[in-house]
């Protein structure tokens, strides 16, 4: 910064109303000013307004200071400067390249306690907060008990030293307050997300088909037997998939069709996918579950791909065979990698959503993995996780904002 200009940092704060920046931003055009930073604010109709601005040492700071103050007394505000020197500034300048991370904090509600606790993290790590919004719609004062969600997302500034180590942080914050905290790098790739592959069973449904078939056959028992048992790593997934859809042998198609027709849809799906839909992105299902499900919420909901095991069906009943290879953990991923190139994509503009151990090779392979409502084990080896709210808060990790979306 040049000796020969004088850099002043105006603060007003006060009830906001219409024409205040205009008004203060006209006096300083009276005497050629310079802005090098602007920012404002507006909770609860207060305002806060920042402008760093310079003038030529030549001319008087007085004068400008002066108005200024009279300005801000007119309009019933209150103003303060501070000068800020050269160094200060290329201090302040420099700082501008270090890396840049989003941090979004979801809950049915968000207390104080939490934020406190989230904000120490940063302290302790060395990072700046450069800027707080909020997400999510004002709450009405007949609803501040049990609100359906909450969202901020923080701006930070800083070099993250251990990325692993921060995250456990951040999972062990949302253990123990019960909140998700999302923490992703502020890069091009974050703003331009094209493309959300969901798995089915226990994410975009709550329910596992292959136990309601199971149960409606009669062998719900045995199904869950043998699931258990692959859940102990006695036999692997495919095996295990043969054996459970062997026992399904002779289901009727009607069956089928009546849990289609009632499948329990997830908290947030809807509003998630129509969100998704009318900004242009692309959606899949990459279920280890069935096509016959998969396509009926294909229509349902409006999703774009749909990739899952196929049932042999004969004489309107299951032959107790599959069809075509069968969808474990890395064909997802490999679904994942070719819808990619389909759509002609980076990968990391891909979201993959899951709650499963057999979820985890496409949540990491994508550039955001987002662990839905799921098991420890999942959590802590995704990128990120949601439990406290529905799937709409997707759209949080994504910066959508509830004024935009609901216009509250």
């Amino acid at each position: 910064m040049s000796e020969q200009h004088e850099i002043i940092l105006l603060q007003i704060s006060g009830e906001d109303k219409p024409g205040i920046t205009a008004n203060v931003t006209a006096i300083l055009s009276e005497y050629n000013a310079n802005i090098l930073d602007i920012g404002q604010a507006d909770i609860h109709d207060t305002l806060s307004l920042g402008i760093l601005f310079e003038v030529s040492k030549g001319d008087e700071a007085g004068p400008i200071l002066k108005d200024l103050l009279f300005a801000a007394y007119s309009m019933g505000l209150q103003a303060k400067f501070k000068p800020i020197s050269p160094e200060e500034y290329e201090k302040w300048v420099n700082q501008q390249g270090k890396n840049r991370y989003i941090v979004t904090v979801l809950g049915k509600k968000l207390t104080a306690a939490q934020i406190a606790t989230v904000t120490k993290v940063f302290t302790e790590e060395g990072l700046n907060i450069d800027n707080i919004t909020r997400l999510t719609g004002r709450v009405p004062i007949n609803q501040t008990n049990n609100p359906l969600r909450s969202s901020v997302q923080m701006s930070i500034r800083g070099t993250v030293k251990d990325k692993a180590a921060l995250q456990m942080k951040f999972i062990d914050i949302s253990r123990n307050l019960g909140i998700d905290i999302g923490f992703q790098e502020d890069n091009m790739y974050r703003r331009n997300r094209r493309l959300v592959c969901f798995d089915m069973d226990s994410t975009l449904i709550q329910t596992e088909v292959i136990d309601e078939l199971a149960r409606r056959h009669g062998v719900g028992d045995q199904v869950s037997a043998i699931t258990e048992q692959a859940m102990r790593g006695e036999i692997d997934f495919n095996e295990s998939f043969k054996q459970r859809i062997a026992l399904l042998k002779g289901l009727d198609v009607n069956i089928m069709e009546d849990i289609a027709q009632n499948l329990p849809i997830t908290d947030g799906a809807e509003r998630l996918i129509s969100t998704l839909r009318s900004f242009g992105y692309k959606t899949a299902i990459l279920s280890g579950g069935f096509t016959y499900f998969g396509n009926y919420l294909k229509n349902k909901l409006g999703v774009d791909y749909v990739y899952a095991n196929e049932l042999e069906i004969k004489n309107e009943k299951l032959t107790g065979k599959h069809v075509g290879d069968i969808v474990d953990g890395k064909r997802k991923a490999e679904l994942l990698q070719l819808l990619t190139q389909v759509e002609n994509l980076h990968i990391n503009q891909v979201i993959a959503v899951g709650d499963g151990a057999n979820d985890l090779p496409m949540l990491n392979l994508a550039g955001l993995g987002i662990a839905f409502h799921a098991k420890p084990i999942v959590k802590e080896n995704a990128q990120q996780s949601i439990s406290t709210i529905g799937l709409d808060g997707i759209l949080y990790f994504l910066g959508f904002n509830d004024y935009f979306l609901d216009g509250n």
